[in-house]
């Protein structure tokens, strides 16, 4: 099973991103996973930034996203988004997702710039 992140680019302050994680060659449904995404910032450590469970019933958020940021999945597509607004340098980070079920994958990261 793999996971790719995509949608990352190049943002001014206060623009808007989605990102998307989608899977292939699942062998577990989609909607068991547990899904999340974090961050790494250059010089930093990766940070947690989101999660939602399997049918999409709860979210959380860590505090530095909580009302800019929105988490979603579609079990029907089999993909997971994350709409970003109102953007800050500071969210500027190589943004991965994360899959968590019997395993846990990890995309291989998609890069966010926000610079004006």
């Amino acid at each position: 099973v793999q996971f790719a992140e995509s949608g990352g680019g190049l943002v001014q302050p206060g623009g808007s991103l989605r990102l998307s994680c989608v899977p292939s060659r699942l062998t577990w449904p989609f909607n068991r996973y547990h899904l999340n995404w974090f961050r790494q910032a250059p010089g930093k450590e990766r940070e947690f930034v989101a999660a939602i469970n399997g049918d999409g019933s709860h979210v959380n958020y860590t505090d530095s996203v909580q009302g800019r940021f929105t988490i979603s999945r579609d079990n029907v597509k089999n993909t997971m988004y994350l709409q970003m607004d109102r953007l800050t340098p500071e969210d500027t980070a190589v943004y991965y997702c994360k899959a968590s079920g019997a395993m846990s994958f990890w995309g291989q990261g998609t890069s966010v710039t926000v610079t004006s």
